[in-house]
């Protein structure tokens, strides 16, 4: 059982305000906040690389602490700054060529599917998007129907960023290989807030990021790949980190996902992000699953019983982000009115899921996404303060 005292003593951010961005970019717990302050403060006493050199066993750690949360092994983590970097770098490593065929889904993320559109222009591929059942979620005999041997790669979206339904992922994927096609997770808005385990799935490959449900700092992010397929990738740049210099004319690159790193990042950043996973796993990810759904729920039944109050969440599983509409109210004004009662929601606009908020005449929705933090009396004020917006 969550202790909720402890966890909103440890997010001080939430005490004054109702907190509702957390699919955005979420309140970071203060051990995060110290790891990050004390490791800039260290490098400035010490200068950036005898700081690193000093946490370098912690660094490390990161990508074990990542690799327990989803089920994987250190080797098949790299750690990046962003999921779009993580995305983008697995698809632009693939070798496409003309008839290949990208299959995206019908939620698919405006950064993926401008990434995609780019390699298949490229390359002579196409992309082409699997219809949504009419529960929402990606429609499997849709997608048996479409598979065939030219598809290359089946881009999924775990949870989209304008709903609040979580897609079916072992089904696509048991599909998917059976014709001989990599599959890739965006697990942006899903890792911290739902259970993942990769192996199990069956993913070939997952972006994630570290701002959002995991509570780290922004500019982090990771990707997983299997690690029978990393050695077969090429990224787009390699560097002395990813790669060895073995001869005047020749390199090696690493064996594993750390082909996709760079030398320079973000070290307080990236010593945030474990801290940031150390305390989710201190939790229990199916405790904070359970906390996070639970909350979500709670605030749709209530705002489904306000007069004048659209809720858009489809699917057939539903998770921690909330999607709605007020009649008559424009969306970012709704977000600027709860913002003045120091409430902090968001807007998720057309062009971030094209494909789908076209198809269902959405044009923009508010978007409420409540972590595991956010108590029962701050979704009374959030409920009291939209029915009070008319």
């Amino acid at each position: 059982m969550l202790d909720l005292e402890r966890l909103r003593h440890d997010t001080p951010g939430c005490l004054e305000r109702v907190f509702l961005d957390s699919a955005g970019s979420s309140l970071p717990p203060q051990p995060v906040l110290a790891t990050v302050i004390g490791h800039l403060r260290r490098e400035a006493e010490v200068g950036g690389y005898v700081a690193a050199a000093e946490r370098a066993d912690d660094l490390a750690a990161v990508r074990e602490s990542l690799a327990r949360l989803i089920g994987a092994t250190p080797s098949e983590i790299a750690l990046l700054d962003s999921a779009t970097r993580a995305w983008s770098e697995f698809v632009t490593a693939l070798r496409f060529e003309p008839g290949d065929r990208i299959l995206i889904s019908q939620v698919e993320y405006a950064s993926n599917a401008i990434t995609a559109l780019r390699r298949a222009a490229a390359t002579g591929a196409t992309v082409e998007a699997v219809p949504s059942d009419p529960s929402g979620s990606i429609d499997l005999e849709a997608l048996d129907r479409m598979l065939d041997d030219r598809v290359r790669l089946v881009s999924l979206v775990h949870v989209p960023t304008n709903g609040g339904l979580v897609n079916p992922v072992r089904e696509v994927v048991d599909a998917a290989h059976r014709h001989g096609a990599l599959v890739l997770l965006d697990a942006c808005q899903s890792t911290g807030q739902v259970p993942i385990d990769v192996a199990a799935l069956g993913v070939d490959a997952l972006s994630a990021t570290g701002r959002k449900w995991l509570r780290g700092p922004r500019g982090t992010g990771f990707l997983y790949v299997r690690s029978e397929l990393a050695s077969s990738l090429e990224p787009s740049a390699l560097d002395l980190h990813g790669a060895e210099w073995t001869a005047p004319d020749a390199y090696r690159a690493a064996p594993d996902a750390t082909r996709f790193e760079l030398w320079e990042c973000d070290v307080a950043a990236r010593l945030g992000l474990g801290a940031a996973v150390d305390y989710l796993l201190g939790i229990g990810i199916d405790y904070a699953a359970n906390a996070v759904a639970t909350r979500a729920e709670v605030v749709r039944a209530g705002l489904s019983t306000l007069p004048g109050v659209g809720v858009h969440d489809l699917g057939k599983q539903r998770c921690g982000i909330v999607t709605f509409t007020v009649d008559g109210i424009d969306a970012a004004d709704v977000r600027e009115a709860l913002a003045d009662k120091q409430i902090t929601v968001t807007v998720s606009g057309r062009s971030s899921t094209l494909l789908d908020m076209t198809g269902r005449g959405l044009d923009a929705v508010v978007r409420a996404s409540p972590h595991y933090f956010v108590s029962d009396t701050d979704i009374d004020r959030f409920l009291d303060a939209v029915a009070k917006l008319h």
